[in-house]
């Protein structure tokens, strides 16, 4: 394993122990809302700051983006780490056992390692840029499904960004219409690395952060997906707006859903 990407997991399962920890007594986790429909807890703060710890205990010059802490700006600007602590974070105030901790690292502006861990199910989903992704070491690939027809995709819905309600629901019936079924779980970063595994064959959401999709990029392109915007390109990192899957599918997405939606959601 790659020392950097043995530093990430470590800092991972650090954050999953405080997680795991909170669950059990969620009365005692302190939620307040930081924007529309945007929550944060405690939790997600002391799990980052966990992360925080490990990764510049072992490389104190490194640079950090964190979804609650914000930006550590370290010597080296060369290596910056991108973490989101708790993705799903209203899953875990609600009990719903579906949440994983996501940690990007880019070298000199290419993603180069990531991790997504699941605590409650123990699954590590890992990738090196130019090593594959894995599964608990497993090797993964994304599904072989090349079409819409008899497809899982999953999805989320835009609840920070209901502005674009409508183009998203003419967006979501374009597709549903042709697949066997589509999923809403609450957490990008696992519906990433659920591609990845080959488990859902294709996913879109509007509006995502890149804490929310960094190490999920990487975890799709190294298990042989593909990661565009809504217009195709790979402008995702500013729009938020995200397709991926395998490569074949992921055109059929674009083909589906591009008639329907507006001008702001092709930028």
């Amino acid at each position: 394993m790659h020392p950097m990407l043995n530093i990430a997991v470590r800092a991972a399962r650090n954050a999953g122990k405080i997680l795991l920890r909170a669950s059990e007594d969620l009365s005692k986790v302190d939620v307040q809302q930081k924007g529309t429909n945007d929550l944060v807890t405690n939790i997600d703060k002391e799990a980052e700051a966990a992360i925080r710890d490990t990764i510049l205990r072992s490389y104190p010059d490194h640079c950090i983006v964190g979804e609650e802490l914000g930006e550590h700006k370290g010597k080296d600007a060369d290596y910056q780490w991108i973490v989101d602590p708790l993705d799903g974070t209203t899953n875990f105030i609600k009990g719903i056992p579906h949440y994983a901790v996501s940690i990007a690292l880019k070298v000199k502006g290419r993603l180069d390692q990531a991790v997504i861990y699941d605590p409650i199910r123990g699954e590590l989903f890992t990738a090196s840029r130019g090593q594959g992704a894995q599964l608990n070491s497993k090797r993964l690939r994304v599904s072989k499904t090349n079409e819409l027809a008899g497809s899982i995709l999953a999805t989320g819905f835009p609840f920070k960004q209901k502005h674009h309600l409508d183009a998203y629901s003419e967006a979501f019936k374009a597709l549903f219409i042709h697949t066997a079924d589509i999923r809403r779980a609450g957490s990008a970063a696992l519906d990433m690395a659920y591609v990845a595994a080959g488990r859902v064959d294709g996913f879109f959401e509007i509006g995502l952060k890149p804490w929310d999709t960094a190490a999920g990029e990487l975890l799709v392109k190294e298990a042989g997906g593909m990661v565009v915007d809504f217009a195709g390109g790979i402008n995702y990192n500013q729009s938020g707006n995200i397709i991926c899957g395998a490569p074949k599918l992921t055109q059929a997405i674009i083909r589906e859903i591009r008639p329907v939606l507006t001008e702001s959601l092709l930028r």
